[in-house]
């Protein structure tokens, strides 16, 4: 029986790998340190929930080791045991990063660095997915030709099907966020250069999908069903006509294990919904009035700060690469999570102190 260590294996993304994994009758190492209240500074949040969830039904099946990527004797002993690593852990929200960018380097590029150089040391030629962000573009996205439409902002000529791995990240006015993850992305591909390391780099756009802790600041889509049902404010910054391209998370862990059991040596790609399933802010949150039946609460503020007018990804190549595409729509995806967050009321206590008597109610 082969072994994936997932870090950060209790977030989001890393619990559903890890559920993944542990289906194909993997053996799952989950290490996280469940820093993930402390890091995006909000106490509304119990970061505990997919640690239980993964305790509860996959007892046996995953083991999970609180602790930090960056505690080298722990690390050492984890990979010694280990066939393949999905490095999901870090911190995740570019306002954070601008607000304590130390502690954003600290979990985004050094605790790279260190899994990186562990497993280089180990000798034991992991496979090794790394998860970098759209963001290492930063702005440079928006000296593109932008055309403005009436929900939403798209590309113009030339890049019709989104922004492909050719773009570039140099002179981008990267947010510390974008610093650290372009940091670590970089170290991925130089491990894999310069030491022969099986690395695939996924540089991905907005993932979303169940047991999502959604906030205002990170996991967008999630933020807003919760706060729709929750009786919350949803806070537009700018217009919200800004796009992104979304990809429901079975798509993205369908492509992680395909990679995973490939025989491809090295991989950078751009992963996300593609252009079919770009959506703007604004268009999201009237499908989200129409599953809901409620109308959103919305408050404006001026935009933020290393904010795209545009993002969405080509996802030509690794579609080619690996025989990958997206089965999900944008719209089957939200009306699949809306009655997710609706047949799991419980989850919703998560969020201490906001949880409301609109949402009691129903």
């Amino acid at each position: 029986m082969k072994t994936v260590l997932v870090t950060g294996g209790a977030g989001f993304i890393g619990s559903h790998i890890a559920e993944f994994f542990a289906r194909q009758d993997w053996r799952v190492i989950v290490l996280d340190n469940l820093s993930r209240t402390l890091l995006l500074k909000s106490s509304h949040i119990d970061a505990s929930y997919n640690w239980d969830y993964l305790h509860e039904y996959y007892a046996g099946r995953v083991q999970c080791i609180k602790g930090d990527v960056n505690d080298h004797e722990l690390l050492r002993n984890i990979l010694s045991q280990c066939d393949a690593i999905i490095h999901t852990a870090g911190q995740t929200a570019v306002t954070r990063s601008i607000e304590f960018p130390r502690e954003d380097f600290t979990n985004n590029a050094a605790a790279t660095f260190t899994l990186l150089e562990e497993s280089r040391l180990s000798g034991k030629n992991h496979r090794i997915i790394f998860c970098s962000t759209n963001k290492v573009y930063g702005e440079k996205a928006n000296f593109l030709p932008i055309i403005e439409k009436d929900t939403r902002y798209i590309f113009g000529a030339g890049y019709e099907a989104g922004i492909d791995e050719e773009f570039g990240i140099d002179l981008c006015k990267h947010s510390p966020y974008g610093c650290s993850k372009a940091a670590a992305d970089i170290y991925c591909q130089e491990y894999a250069r310069h030491y022969g390391m099986n690395i695939g780099i996924f540089r991905m756009s907005c993932i979303y999908g169940p047991r999502q802790l959604g906030l205002e600041d990170q996991g967008w889509i999630a933020w807003f069903i919760i706060a729709m049902l929750m009786g919350q404010k949803i806070t537009i910054c700018g217009d919200g006509k800004q796009v992104r391209d979304i990809l429901y998370v079975d798509d993205l862990v369908r492509l992680m294990y395909d990679f995973i059991i490939s025989d491809i040596s090295y991989g950078l790609y751009n992963v996300g919904g593609g252009c079919e399933n770009a959506v703007s802010i604004l268009e999201v949150i009237s499908l989200l009035e129409d599953e809901c039946k409620l109308k959103a609460n919305i408050t404006c503020k001026d935009w933020r700060a290393s904010d795209q007018k545009v993002f969405y990804t080509n996802i030509e190549h690794v579609k080619a690469m690996l025989g990958w595409t997206p089965m999900v729509s944008c719209k089957d995806g939200i009306r699949q999570l809306v009655q997710w967050y609706k047949d799991n009321r419980a989850f919703l206590k998560r969020y201490n102190g906001i949880y409301t008597a609109r949402e009691q109610s129903q």
